[in-house]
């Protein structure tokens, strides 16, 4: 039955370093297997889209914490430097579940993966554009003729989307790739560099002004924020596989058991936030220890208050992404999809029925949430 508690013995499971990457089978059966004595555990393989650090500190939380032996599952966290797309991990059979960006997996599912979103847990967008406070790049409207920064690998088209509602062509503005850090934008190479709230804004704050040897403050730079924005896409979803959503009913009650998990890894991550960054920082995280607090602070921003529950889908939220993932064209002139996503592309169901198994054991909506106040300090330290 979906929702029901899986009947199994737990045992221990401890977050290490950079966590190995995925070998043997998936999904061990409850029963029947050998884990030693200790009781037969569900292998559940979980797929990162970027290395050990506080924007996954839910999950992180939820092994450290045991909140993933309680549902009498064993997961094992997969980093991605880069390297492993975690869409194509999950369409290719390799893990159970992958975190991805909405935008990024509705291209994938148009060129065939059929994978499903069943926990939306970012709310908000957190991606940024950051110019300097005197270089009249104020909103989106101001980047032509300007040098916009953008990573690329799918990070930019919350980008183009902005653009096009603001009816600006992608032509009218020269795309500079820039690496995952402010360093071109520092030099002058861009006039206006992506950023995450959560981490490549951070760096500019710890970094020092050379003209004052003061680490730069806010009013140093001007901050657009994609959320307010026609442009704004949701980002970090938990993804399974659609196929055995359907004909699978082992694997639907183990979805089921993962959320629970999940949402207290996230409930603790909220509550604990200083707990949560340490936590990170033992999984491997290479931030320092100011950094990584703020980075799970911020990360808290995106996911608390949950009006709906923590992960259940805002439909006006998915329908603006969708909106804007239609409409936006890159300066190569491709688009990220051309037509509708199928309804199976999102459901709330799992997460619907894992928030009511909880009922009020969890605070899965957080209305009362209040971020702390972080320090950053010199390099992150």
């Amino acid at each position: 039955m979906k929702g029901t508690r899986l009947n199994t013995r737990i045992r221990r499971v401890i977050a290490t370093g950079a966590i190995a990457v995925a070998v043997g089978p998936m999904l061990a059966a409850c029963s029947g297997g050998d884990d030693g004595g200790d009781g037969d555990l569900t292998e559940v393989k979980l797929q990162l889209q970027w290395l050990p650090q506080a924007q996954f500190a839910g999950y992180y939380a939820a092994v450290e914490q045991g909140f993933f032996e309680e549902e009498g599952l064993e997961v094992e966290i997969i980093p991605s430097g880069g390297d492993i797309v975690p869409q194509d991990a999950l369409a290719n059979g390799d893990v159970d579940y992958a975190i991805a960006w909405v935008p990024k997996v509705l291209g994938s599912i148009e060129q065939g993966a059929n994978l499903t979103n069943i926990a939306q847990i970012f709310q908000r967008s957190g991606t940024l554009q950051v110019s300097w406070a005197d270089s009249g790049i104020e909103e989106v409207s101001d980047f032509e003729g300007q040098r916009i920064g953008s990573w690329g690998f799918g990070n930019e088209w919350e980008i183009f989307a902005a653009m096009a509602a603001e009816g600006l062509d992608s032509t009218t503005v020269e795309i500079v790739t820039q690496d995952f850090n402010m360093n071109a934008f520092l030099q002058g190479d861009i006039d206006a560099a992506q950023a995450m709230t959560y981490n490549e804004y951070a760096q500019l704050l710890e970094t020092p002004n050379p003209e004052t040897g003061e680490l730069y403050t806010p009013e140093d730079f001007n901050v657009i924020a994609y959320e307010d924005t026609e442009g704004a896409m949701l980002q970090d979803a938990i993804w399974a596989d659609t196929d055995r959503l359907e004909s699978d009913e082992e694997y639907e009650e183990t979805t089921v058991a993962f959320l629970r998990a999940v949402i207290k890894g996230w409930a603790f991550a909220r509550d604990n936030v200083e707990e949560a960054a340490q936590i990170t920082l033992e999984a491997g995280s290479s931030w320092g220890p100011s950094h990584e607090l703020w980075m799970a602070n911020e990360t808290n921003k995106l996911i608390w208050p949950a009006e709906n529950g923590i992960g259940v889908m805002d439909p006006a939220a998915w329908d603006q992404t969708v909106a804007g993932a239609l409409a936006a064209v890159n300066e190569q002139d491709q688009h990220l999809i051309t037509e509708e996503p199928p309804a199976s592309a999102y459901t709330t169901e799992y997460i619907e029925q894992a928030i009511d198994d909880l009922g009020d054991e969890v605070d899965t909506v957080g209305s009362d949430y209040q971020p702390i106040e972080v320090t950053l300090n010199e390099g992150g330290n």
